[in-house]
Parts: C-alpha cells; sequence; structure tokens
C-alpha cells in the first residue's frame, strides 16, 4: 500500500465529496459575500465582520485543500465487491470475542470514515491491523492503549451487492 493511499468506501467518498462542495458552493461564497460588504463599510483594522470573516475564509480554504487533497489519494473500494467474503478485509463486519469473553462488531472502513461510537473503526487502526487476513475462529493478538489482548474472529460479514 502507497503511504498516501487513502482507502475509502463509496459512501466514505460520497460524504468527503458532498462536504467539499458544501464548502465550496455554499459556505465559502456566503463568507465572500460579508467580506465584502464589511470592506465596504470603512476601516478595516477594526471591522469584526471583516476580519472573522478573513479568518473563516483561510479556514475554509484549508478545510478544501484537505479534502482535495484525501480524494486526489482515495481508492474507493467497495465492499460489496470482496472476492473472498471468508476473511477480514477492508469493508468487512466483523463480531469479535475477546479474553472475557465480551463480543462485540465493528466495521473496517477508510480512516476518514471512523466512528468508534457506532464500531466503525479506521484501517490502519491496530485493531484492524491485527484482524486483516483472519478467519472466523482465527485468534489475533493487538496491542491496545489498554493493553495486549487476544482476540477470537466470531463472525465476517460484508454488505450485499447493490445490482
Amino acid at each position: 500500500m502507497n503511504d498516501k493511499t487513502n482507502y475509502i468506501t463509496p459512501q466514505g467518498y460520497a460524504a468527503l465529496r458532498a462536504e467539499y462542495d458544501r464548502l465550496l458552493g455554499e459556505e465559502r461564497p456566503r463568507i465572500v459575500d460579508i467580506v465584502s460588504w464589511a470592506a465596504g463599510n470603512g476601516d478595516r483594522s477594526e471591522n469584526g465582520d471583516y476580519l472573522y470573516g478573513r479568518k473563516r475564509m483561510r479556514e475554509i480554504d484549508g478545510q478544501l485543500r484537505r479534502l482535495s487533497k484525501k480524494m486526489e489519494h482515495a481508492r474507493v473500494i467497495d465492499p460489496a465487491d470482496q472476492p473472498d467474503k471468508s476473511r477480514v478485509y477492508f469493508g468487512a463486519t466483523v463480531t469479535i470475542a475477546d479474553e472475557d469473553d465480551t463480543c462485540r462488531t465493528i466495521t473496517i472502513v477508510g480512516n476518514d470514515e471512523t466512528d468508534a461510537g457506532s464500531g466503525r473503526i479506521g484501517w490502519d487502526a491496530p485493531l484492524a491491523r491485527a484482524l486483516r487476513g483472519a478467519a472466523v475462529g482465527d485468534v489475533r493478538r493487538v496491542v491496545l492503549p489498554s493493553g495486549e489482548k487476544e482476540v477470537e474472529i466470531m463472525e465476517i460479514g460484508y454488505p450485499a451487492c447493490a445490482g
């Protein structure tokens, strides 16, 4: 894997694209209008609307650059197209049990799509790296911030093909 490659699901890419389009098409033009209006009001050095607007425009431009780089390096992978659904690869939804028989279900997604609260972990997270290539019944050792643990793969699933 190229260090700059950004693995992402089609849904994750669509979310990045939507955020880029919203910033470029809605928020930035709104801020440009505010800055233009504020600049016409005279002294810019004490004009809060002008100063805040310029600052916000720089923030938006930075976000647009970051999103553009992420999309440029994105490699969209549809988990439904995974040919070997018996092993853990990108996009897999995996049920694991730890040494205390605590089960949890996680989905391995792109690093820009992570949401630990809903069980979506990034492809490069320690747990995801430990699970790569595993099959049901395999036991993997993972080093987590809370310490080293062994987890057993109980179930592996992938989304159904869209077409």
